[in-house]
Parts: C-alpha cells; sequence; structure tokens
C-alpha cells in the first residue's frame, strides 16, 4: 500500500486529532472524520503554522490562555477563536508523545481499568485512541479547553465591545 506524504497540513475545523510518528518519511499523522494523513512536519510546528494563521503566535495564545485560565501546564490551545478550532495536548507538548485532540471532536474519555496512567478517547467518529494520560488528566484538559472557550468567546459578547462595533457599522 502506498500512502501519500505531504510536506505541511493546513489545520482545518476537520481536523480531529495530530499523532507524533516514529517514522523515517513523516513526523505526524493527521486524523480527520474519514481519512488519516501522513505530514514531514511534527504536530507542534503544525500547532504553531496553524496558530499564525488564526491570528497569533503559538506563545502569544499559550500566555493569553494562562492569563485567563491559570493553566501553566499542557495549557490548551485556542488556535483560531474565530473558526473555533481548540486543541489540547495529552501531554506536554515538548515530549514526542504528545497527541494534540481537538475539542469538538471528543465523544468520550474511559479509564483504562487495568493501568490508571493509561485511558482512551473515543472520537466523534467512533474512532478510540488509546493513550498514554490518566483519565483524571484527560478529564481536566477538555474541562481546561472547555473553560478557555468560554473565556475567548466572552469579549465578542461583552456590551461595550458589541455597543462599539454597532456604533462602527452604523458609520
Amino acid at each position: 500500500m502506498t500512502i501519500a506524504i505531504l510536506e505541511t497540513y493546513e489545520i482545518t475545523r476537520d481536523t480531529i486529532a495530530l499523532l507524533p510518528a516514529k517514522h523515517t518519511d513523516y513526523d505526524t499523522i493527521a486524523l480527520e472524520f474519514d481519512r488519516e494523513l501522513y505530514i514531514k512536519q511534527p504536530p507542534l510546528s503544525l500547532i504553531k503554522t496553524a496558530c499564525l494563521e488564526g491570528g497569533s503566535t503559538y506563545d502569544g495564545r499559550r500566555d493569553a490562555v494562562t492569563h485567563l485560565t491559570g493553566a501553566q501546564n499542557k495549557v490548551p490551545i485556542p488556535i483560531d477563536p474565530i473558526e473555533q478550532i481548540y486543541a489540547f495536548p495529552t501531554n506536554s507538548p515538548s515530549q514526542f508523545d504528545c497527541i494534540w485532540i481537538f475539542y469538538p471532536h471528543v465523544k468520550s474519555i474511559q479509564p483504562d481499568h487495568t493501568n490508571i496512567n493509561n485511558s482512551s478517547i473515543t472520537l466523534k467518529n467512533n474512532r478510540t485512541l488509546a493513550l498514554n494520560a490518566s483519565y483524571a488528566s484527560l478529564e481536566k484538559q477538555v474541562h481546561r479547553t472547555s473553560y478557555c472557550i468560554i473565556r475567548f468567546s466572552q469579549p465578542f459578547q461583552h456590551p461595550a465591545y458589541t455597543a462599539r462595533n454597532h456604533a462602527l457599522t452604523q458609520l
């Protein structure tokens, strides 16, 4: 079986997860609803590029989330808040085995009853990923990400912001 290997990949709302790959020809497997793509860039590099495309740097997004939520480790990233693209890491992004999960595609989390340090995530396409992360850790990541979404959506609903923008559209 021949697989197509891409030089780069554009993260979109269809992106479900970015998996690190131990392969000589590619560094990432990007999961979408009905396909897998193989990319020559590592997951964090793809995340950083997508943040820039979404209007900020990865470090800027990370700093903003830390400021708004207090999270300092395994910080969820609002890759493109306007497009509602949010992802969270399963481990420290500096670790090779860090998988990036895209929040809207999470269906459920299940603990591994044989090993407290492992769990699995079922995605909305019914694919299950076994992860080297505890159930509690993943549950915390999902909650952090949902809080992050609320915090990043809030400024756009603020009455002063709405009134100012309404006034600007009337010019």
